[in-house]
């Protein structure tokens, strides 16, 4: 990182959640002479009581102003949606918990229009991900300097998180013990933990949990949930209408209490290093299993055999920071171009640990009125046999010719 010079401005836009990387940046940057101004996206993750005590923790810090955006609908517009229509996670098993990213580099780009400067400072480190997110986020929309305090002490210290914590609190500033052992990222997509034994490769500790309930504390009844889509879009929940963000919110409580959701990640990341999490998203994973029932009852054969492609390649583009490609924004107007008959009605169940979803209503079910899978058919059985005929005509030809003579 270089100093500002005289001339330029002296104020920084740092994206805070107020945990210990982006705590360490604070002093960290105001001892380089910054005035920093941080800025919290509320995406979603946290209660009334968490965010007034991000609010308290950059004021502790001595931050030059501090603002609060509700990130919620923005979250949902932009990556809900199109995700849920994409119905895949990241190599078929992460559900992109941390793409609020994109939602926080914008609301650190409006503050720092507001103030006219061209300074964004994050708190990524320089061995993960979300570095290359924030960066291409801020660098496809503006001409801003980045600056990451994270990268620039990892270039003399390797425990950064052990010298973090020392750095804050010689100057007086506590550490919350649960950040001493983990990376903690919470929105309305989902938890997601990193580091202490999750890194090392062992078994996640009790301290490793979010939202989702123990198996012992699951309720002993089952519970089932409707959910109604329009156009490939959650609109209600049991015949209630409700805002996205908050018909995201009431699932994340109704199916966490049952443990759904929750998983552990091994997975190729942008950088080309392993990375291991735990993740927690139950809302999200009833959202994807209610749209995937409802998608392969209404969509053709080839457009539920097609679809799969687009959508693993728009998932790779949101998590490796491609948000802003034209290519995404290509690959999205396939994917709302799919969702037009994707209209009805899904009852999910749950017992605990997994969800399924039990029945579909929809006027566009691509079923036959006289057929029925295995049952009943409105055609003979010389099309029958005519058509396995032709439709193995190539695979009976080879075994003709080249089969034992």
């Amino acid at each position: 990182m270089t100093n500002h010079g005289p001339a330029e401005s002296k104020d920084c836009v740092l994206a805070f959640s107020g945990g210990l990387d982006t705590s360490f940046c604070v002093p960290w940057l105001k001892e380089r002479g910054w005035n920093v101004h941080t800025v919290f996206a509320d995406t979603g993750g946290v209660g009334a009581e968490e965010r007034a005590t991000i609010e308290a923790r950059a004021a502790e810090l001595g931050v030059a102003s501090h603002v609060t955006i509700d990130g919620g609908p923005a979250l949902w517009r932009d990556f809900v949606k199109p995700f849920v229509w994409a119905g895949e996670g990241y190599q078929g098993q992460y559900p992109l918990l941390v793409s609020d990213r994109y939602l926080i580099v914008d609301a650190a780009l409006a503050r720092a229009r507001e103030l006219g400067t061209d300074a964004i400072a994050h708190g990524c480190t320089g061995m993960g991900n979300d570095q290359v997110r924030f960066d291409l986020a801020v660098k496809a929309q503006s001409q801003c300097r980045i600056i990451a305090p994270i990268r620039e002490i990892q270039k003399e210290h390797t425990q950064t998180r052990a010298y973090e914590q020392a750095y804050l609190e010689a100057r007086g500033f506590g550490v919350r013990s649960k950040q001493k052992a983990y990376t903690i990222n919470e929105n309305l997509l989902g938890v997601t933990l990193s580091g202490g034994e999750i890194d090392a490769w062992e078994a996640p500790g009790e301290g490793a949990r979010g939202w989702c309930a123990r198996r012992e504390q699951w309720p002993a009844e089952p519970m089932e949930a409707s959910l109604r889509f329009e156009r490939g879009e959650a609109v209600a929940l049991d015949g209630h209408p409700l805002a996205g963000e908050k018909l995201l919110a009431k699932l994340n409580i109704m199916f966490a209490q049952y443990g759904v959701g929750r998983g552990l990640y091994t997975g190729d990341t942008t950088i080309g290093l392993k990375g291991r999490i735990v993740f927690e998203a139950p809302g999200l994973t009833a959202l994807l299993v209610a749209h995937r029932a409802l998608e392969e009852a209404v969509l053709s054969k080839l457009q539920n055999r097609f679809k799969p492609e687009v959508a693993r390649k728009w998932v790779e583009l949101v998590y490796e920071g491609f948000y802003h490609d034209p290519l995404k924004t290509d690959l999205e107007a396939f994917l709302a171009a799919s969702q037009q008959k994707v209209s009805g009605e899904v009852t999910l169940r749950t017992n605990g640990g997994r969800v399924d979803a039990i029945a579909v209503r929809s006027p566009h079910i691509l079923s036959g009125k006289g057929a029925t899978y295995a049952q009943s058919a409105d055609w003979g059985v010389e099309e029958a046999e005519g058509f396995i005929k032709l439709f193995g005509m190539s695979s009976t030809l080879w075994a003709q010719v080249n089969g034992d003579r």
